[in-house]
């Protein structure tokens, strides 16, 4: 059974400039996949020519078996049955939210009209809100009936450009929660851009790291945080230290902490400089008046204290359960699973 959505070596541009180059990427029936990277890095242009709003230069989109583009065969937007959620939500204000989900239901009778808007706003959890206006409903009220009505003609493929950034911190998670799960309940595959870490760990299936038009790594959260193909996607998805080491053997690194043991990303040669990735959370911190290591700086996190910490040759992030005080002299334990030498 072929994939939701194939992309094979998708490039496009704007006039001359290459925004995406050679670009792949398969997205399972059923899945939330996020597209995740810093502004400019090319998510929202992946969005557009996924809708059919931007032209291929190359490569070749297939959306359930069916090529959509191909730089030659080019399908419009309103032929793919693909849905989108934009970051505004684009509701119409001077509609009802019961006539906004309808909308797009205009080929069906009016019993049955009334019957799906019917079903699209209990699953959202707004059936006693369909004769509101659109200013007339919260952040998250807005998005819901915008996902109500965008999976009112059943899509093939719903995309969602920045879909919490204009939700409340408080609620944004129970959103986020809410919403993930009426999507698996209902099947949808989704694919959605965001520049949050936070939001994609927490909503998406896998994640597609973007930087300059291509995509870095495309996997589970869990397995871009614990093996990060490159300095560039560790970075991104979590803080953390660089450790200068020097490879001693196939899985040990002198440091000056001793030796410690880690798992090269990449190639390197025995005797080769390198550096060890250390998460905060493995770096421990106690007082000590007789080490070298001295505490640059303090950030309360509520259930421990994040520190800064010079050594002899970085300044590494560090934990600690007990408070230290900024200049203190401090003795440090490193926990080595799961370390990454790059």
């Amino acid at each position: 059974m072929s994939c939701a959505l194939s992309i094979q070596n998708l490039t496009c541009q704007y006039e001359t400039q290459t925004v995406l180059e050679s670009l792949s990427l398969e997205v399972e029936h059923g899945e939330i996949v996020c597209l995740l990277g810093a502004s400019g890095c090319g998510k929202t242009t992946l969005l557009k020519a996924i809708a059919g709003l931007l032209p291929l230069a190359s490569g070749v989109m297939s959306l359930n078996g069916l090529t959509i583009d191909d730089g030659q065969l080019w399908l419009p937007p309103e032929q793919r049955n693909i849905g989108m959620i934009f970051q505004d939500y684009a509701l119409f204000p001077h509609l009802t939210v019961a006539e906004n989900v309808a909308f797009g239901l205009r080929d069906l009778s009016l019993v049955q009209r009334q019957s799906k808007v019917t079903e699209m706003l209990d699953l959202v959890h707004l059936s006693g809100l369909s004769d509101r206006y659109p200013h007339q409903l919260s952040g998250g009220q807005q998005q819901r009936v915008a996902i109500a009505r965008s999976l009112a003609y059943k899509p093939d493929l719903l995309l969602l450009d920045e879909p919490f950034s204009n939700i409340d911190t408080q609620v944004r998670h129970d959103l986020i929660a809410e919403i993930r799960k009426i999507f698996k309940k209902q099947g949808v595959t989704a694919i959605f851009v965001t520049h949050s870490r936070e939001e994609a760990f927490a909503f998406a299936d896998k994640m597609a790291v973007m930087q300059h038009g291509v995509i870095e790594q495309y996997g589970t959260a869990s397995q871009l945080y614990f093996h990060p193909s490159s300095k560039f996607v560790a970075d991104f998805l979590g803080g953390g230290s660089y450790l200068p080491a020097t490879r001693v053997s196939d899985s040990q690194y002198q440091t000056e902490f001793g030796v410690l043991e880690a798992t090269a990303q990449q190639m390197i040669n025995h005797g080769g400089q390198c550096e060890l990735l250390l998460r905060p959370q493995q770096i421990r911190i106690h007082s000590d008046a007789g080490s070298q290591v001295t505490v640059l700086e303090q950030q309360f996190m509520g259930d421990h204290c994040r520190y800064v910490i010079e050594t002899q040759g970085a300044k590494l992030l560090a934990t600690s359960s007990q408070a230290i005080q900024i200049g203190e002299k401090v003795a440090v334990s490193i926990d080595t699973q799961g370390v990454l030498a790059f």
